[in-house]
C-alpha cells in the first residue's frame, strides 16, 4: 500500500488514510455493536426457550403415561411459532407440534422431527434449522423419565440484528460522507501553508545558483514561520538555509574577485618587475657587447661607469622587492627605541641636499610628550626618506616642503605635506600600490628621474609592520602624507596584532 501511494500527494494520502481509518472504526462499532445487541437479544430468547421447556414439562407430566400427548400446546399464554416434541428413552422424537395462529397445534413431519433428534436433555440451548420452519431455538429437559423439546424461532431476533445492522451502515455511511468532506477541507486549508512553502522551495530551487549573480532569492513568509507549528519551523528552517546560501554566494563572489584582483595584481606585479629589471640589464648586456666589439666603440671609463649604475639600479630594486617579500611574510623587525623627531631631522637634510631648488621646513610640535616609538630606526628613515623624495621628484623646482612632527599620550604623527600641482584624482586610491608612478608608460623620458614605484608601497608596509597607518590627501596646490605609529608602550601590542592580521 505504501508502495501505491508514493507517487500520490499528502493531501491525498492523507485522506486516504484518515478515510480507511474511520471506515476501519465505524465497522468495527458496527461488528461490535451487532455482538453485543445478538447476545442480549439471544439471552432473552434463551431465558423464554428455558421458560417454555419448563411449562412444556409441567404440561407433559400432567399426561406422563400418553407419549403422544401434547394437549397442553392447546393452553392459552403459548406464544405463536413454538413448538414442542417429547422423546422416548433413546432420544427419538415421539411427538412434536407447533403453535398456529389462531388454530389448533400443528403436528411436525417425520422430515421436520427428524431435525430435532439428537438434541440434548441436559437443558442446554442449541440452534437448529427445521425445515419448512425455519431457525430455531431449542432446549431439552428429562424430569423423572419425562423428556420434552421446547424451542421458539429465532426470525425475530434475526430481524432486528438485520436492522440494527443496516441501520448503523446507513448511519455510518453518511457520517463516512460528512466526515470525507470536513476532512478534505480542513486537511486541504491546514496544508494550504506547507504548499507555499514548497512552492518557494521550488522557485528557490530553479534559481541558477551554480552560475551568475544571484541575489533577493524569494523567502518564505513571515506568517508561514512560526515556529510553534511544523509547517513553520519548516519555513523558517528554509529561509535560513537560502539566507546561508546567499551569504554563501556573496562570499564565493568576493572569493572569485579577490582571486581576480590577486591574480591582475601578480601579473602587473610580474610584468612591471620584469621590466624594471629587465631594463638595466639590458644596458648592461649592450654596454659588455660594445667592449667585446673593442674600446674605438665606446670609452671603457663609460662603459663601466654605465654598467655600475645600472647594477646599482637593479640592486636596489632587488632589495626592494626583498624588503616587501619579508614584510609580506610577516617577519618582525629591529625594534629599539626611535625618536621620529631625529628621524624627520636627518631625513630632511638628505633631501636638501638631493634637492636644492626646494624649500624644506622641519615644524615640531612636541608640547605633550616626545615623539618616541619602539621599532626599526633605519626602516622608519627609509619611510620618511620615501616620502621626502616623492615629494623632490613629483613637484616642480620651488615648491615648498614640510615635515613636521607631533605627539600625543597616545600617539605620534609624521606629516609630509608640499604645495606642488597634488596627485592625479585617478590615481590617488591606488597610490600605494606597488608599481604605482604618475607616469603611465613604462619608458621615462631621457634625463628624468623616477623611481620603480615601489617607494610608497614600502612606506606603506613598513609603516603597517610597525602597527601604525600610512594616508594621504591630495588636492591642486596642497599633498599630505600622515603618518600615524603608537608611542612606546603601545607599539607592541599594536605590531603583534598587525602580525596576527597580515
Amino acid at each position: 500500500m505504501t508502495a501505491g501511494l508514493g507517487g500520490r500527494s499528502l493531501r491525498t494520502r492523507l485522506l486516504l488514510f484518515v478515510g480507511v481509518t474511520l471506515v476501519v472504526v465505524c465497522a468495527a462499532m458496527t461488528f461490535t455493536t451487532a455482538v453485543v445487541q445478538r447476545s442480549s437479544l439471544m439471552g432473552e430468547l434463551d431465558g423464554r426457550v428455558t421458560n417454555a421447556a419448563q411449562r412444556s414439562l409441567g404440561g407433559v407430566a400432567l399426561h406422563r403415561d400418553d407419549e403422544a400427548n401434547l394437549s397442553f400446546l392447546t393452553e392459552n399464554g403459548h406464544p405463536v411459532g413454538m413448538l414442542a416434541a417429547r422423546l422416548d428413552d433413546h432420544g427419538t422424537v415421539v411427538s412434536a407440534a407447533i403453535v398456529s395462529q389462531d388454530a389448533p397445534p400443528q403436528n411436525l413431519s417425520a422430515v421436520q422431527r427428524t431435525a430435532l433428534k439428537g438434541t440434548a436433555t441436559n437443558g442446554s440451548k442449541h440452534t437448529v434449522t427445521v425445515p419448512g420452519l425455519g431457525t430455531y431455538r431449542i432446549a431439552g429437559l428429562d424430569s423423572d423419565g419425562i423428556r420434552v423439546l421446547a424451542g421458539l424461532p429465532m426470525d425475530d431476533v434475526q430481524d432486528m440484528i438485520d436492522g440494527l445492522v443496516e441501520a448503523e451502515a446507513v448511519v455510518a455511511a453518511a457520517g463516512l460522507a460528512a466526515a470525507g468532506i470536513v476532512c478534505a477541507v480542513v486537511i486541504r486549508r491546514q496544508l494550504r501553508p506547507l504548499g507555499r512553502v514548497a512552492a518557494t522551495a521550488v522557485e528557490v530551487s530553479r534559481s541558477p545558483l551554480g552560475r551568475g549573480e544571484v541575489t533577493g532569492l524569494t523567502r518564505v513568509p513571515a506568517r508561514e514561520t512560526d515556529p510553534r507549528s511544523e509547517v513553520g519551523q519548516v519555513g523558517a528552517a528554509l529561509n535560513r538555509m537560502i539566507d546561508h546560501v546567499e551569504s554563501s554566494l556573496a562570499e564565493r563572489r568576493r572569493s572569485e574577485e579577490q582571486v581576480r584582483h590577486s591574480e591582475e595584481r601578480m601579473r602587473r606585479f610580474l610584468a612591471d618587475a620584469s621590466h624594471e629589471l629587465r631594463t638595466p640589464l639590458a644596458s648592461i648586456a649592450g654596454y659588455a657587447e660594445l667592449m667585446n666589439r673593442g674600446t674605438d666603440r665606446v670609452e671603457p671609463v663609460l662603459a663601466w661607469r654605465r654598467v655600475s649604475a645600472e647594477s646599482a639600479r637593479m640592486t636596489g630594486l632587488v632589495e626592494d622587492l626583498l624588503l616587501l617579500a619579508r614584510l609580506d611574510g610577516g617577519r618582525p623587525l629591529e625594534s629599539a627605541e626611535v625618536d621620529l623627531a631625529a628621524v624627520a631631522a636627518e631625513a630632511l637634510w638628505d633631501a636638501r641636499a638631493a634637492g636644492s631648488g626646494h624649500d624644506w621646513q622641519l615644524v615640531l610640535s612636541l608640547d605633550e610628550a616626545p615623539a618616541l616609538v619602539a621599532g626599526d630606526e633605519a626602516r622608519l628613515h627609509q619611510v620618511v626618506a620615501n616620502l621626502l623624495a616623492n615629494a623632490r621628484v613629483h613637484t616642480p623646482a620651488g615648491t615648498t616642503v614640510v615635515a613636521e612632527v607631533a605627539a600625543t599620550p597616545e600617539r605620534c604623527v609624521v606629516r609630509i605635506r608640499d604645495n606642488g600641482p597634488g596627485i592625479p584624482a585617478e590615481l590617488l586610491p591606488r597610490v600605494f600600490e606597488r608599481f604605482t608612478r604618475a607616469d603611465t608608460s613604462r619608458s621615462r623620458a631621457a634625463g628624468r628621474e623616477g623611481g620603480s614605484g615601489l617607494g610608497l608601497a614600502i612606506a606603506a608596509a613598513i609603516v603597517g609592520a610597525h602597527g601604525g597607518r600610512v594616508d594621504v590627501d591630495s588636492v591642486p596646490g596642497r599633498t599630505e602624507f600622515t603618518i600615524e605609529l603608537p608611542r612606546v608602550g603601545d607599539t607592541v601590542q599594536a605590531a603583534t596584532a598587525f602580525s596576527i592580521r597580515a
